[in-house]
């Protein structure tokens, strides 16, 4: 009888054992999917992917600009900002270019290399911008990136998904995948082991 309990209590346990496993492998499938439709298009997208050197030749804050808002996008999404426009040499090709913080600031408006976020307070808005300038005049050499085929002539700041970060990205689902299919595998010669000594 106290066999019998003690067998139902293992199956039980292997069942729900598996169960985990099966679950973990398919979340990391499900993460997978929802990083290669999300981050690695942007990734692949961008052809900023080369590093070099910037030396900054001039940065210069113009008059107030409005936020170009992109279709569909409602009126409150346009404000106005100081622009904030960097100039840099580039000492890959020695050419005189204009610098961006990241791709998405070339989209929402060329004009400016430093494209803030939506504030109520102008006043912040103003003195961060002042700020970046201050910063760029005093640091000026620092690491940016280019495009090799010269389809954009411009270059970035930063990449807002570089190489690192998408390893990264991938590393909690095949962490969560290796750990689901470990389970399993361990179930598996747990079931195996088991019939295997009842045979014997």
């Amino acid at each position: 009888m106290l066999g019998k309990k003690l067998v139902t209590a293992q199956k039980r346990g292997e069942t729900r054992a598996l169960c985990l496993g099966l679950g973990m492998v398919a979340c990391s499938m499900m993460m997978y999917f929802f990083i290669g439709i999300t981050i690695v298009p942007f990734y692949t997208k961008s052809v900023w992917t080369t590093e070099t050197v910037c030396k900054v030749l001039k940065a210069n804050i113009k008059d107030k600009v409005f936020c170009p808002n992109s279709e569909g996008s409602e009126d409150e999404e346009i404000f106005p900002y100081p622009c904030l426009q960097v100039w840099v040499n580039l000492t890959a090709s020695g050419q005189e270019v204009m610098l961006y913080q990241t791709e998405d600031t070339l989209e929402r408006n060329p004009k400016c290399s430093y494209v803030p976020d939506k504030l109520e307070n102008s006043k912040e808005v103003k003195a961060r911008i002042e700020t970046i300038a201050s910063n760029f005049k005093k640091y000026k050499t620092f690491p940016c990136y280019y495009d090799p085929g010269g389809t954009q002539t411009n270059v970035i700041l930063s990449r807002l998904y570089p190489s690192k970060g998408l390893l990264f990205a991938f590393l909690w689902p095949t962490l969560m995948f290796t750990g689901g299919c470990l389970i399993i595998v361990l179930v598996k010669i747990n079931q195996y082991v088991s019939v295997l000594s009842a045979w014997q």
